[in-house]
């Protein structure tokens, strides 16, 4: 391990980004670490979240998963507002999601959203999300976003930027 990150090799190509260590991966980059900031949060499935059956309507974890991740963000000091202002950053819209279904969750259980991020690319992140009803895993869940601004060209344009390093700090766990 160095600084708490899992190397893991993929090519023999490898990447330096600030103090972190990136490992290539036909051409683009990743970091993988072991010890992610994670967020915890604590969710009641409604009677509207539920098909005729009484079992959620699988898009509904989809935006209890948006919630967490911006719950994460924010437990990171990484508000929204505070980005655009200091990197420029618009925000971090979703550009690929998948789960696994693995026990279904019904009205009135209370389930755990456990979220962090899973992996650190130069433009992207992705959360991981892990969905617990009595202390067993029902959902697993992965978001991959990307870090976006305006830009200077055509100002109603949004750009792929790096992902400023504080943000990865803050998101890995070292500072609060």
């Amino acid at each position: 391990m160095v600084n708490g990150t899992e190397r893991i090799w993929k090519s023999r190509r490898k990447f330096s980004y600030s103090s972190e260590e990136f490992i290539g991966r036909r051409g683009k980059m990743a970091l993988v670490a072991s010890s992610m900031l994670k967020n915890r949060k604590n969710v009641r499935i409604e009677w509207g979240d539920c098909d005729p059956a009484g079992i959620i309507f699988f898009p509904r974890y989809f935006a209890y998963f948006d919630a967490c991740t911006h719950a994460l963000l924010e437990l990171a000091g990484c508000r929204q507002r505070a980005m655009q202002i200091e990197y420029g950053i618009l925000g971090f819209p979703l550009v690929d999601v998948r789960a696994r279904f693995i026990v279904p969750t019904r009205y009135d259980d209370d389930v755990l959203v456990e979220s962090s991020v899973s992996e650190f690319g130069r433009t992207s992140f992705q959360v991981q999300h892990r969905l617990y009803k009595d202390d067993v895993l029902a959902v697993e869940a992965f978001e991959k976003r990307v870090c976006v601004a305006l830009t200077t060209e055509k100002p109603e344009k949004m750009e792929a930027r790096p992902i400023p390093p504080e943000f990865i700090r803050r998101l890995g766990g070292a500072e609060k």
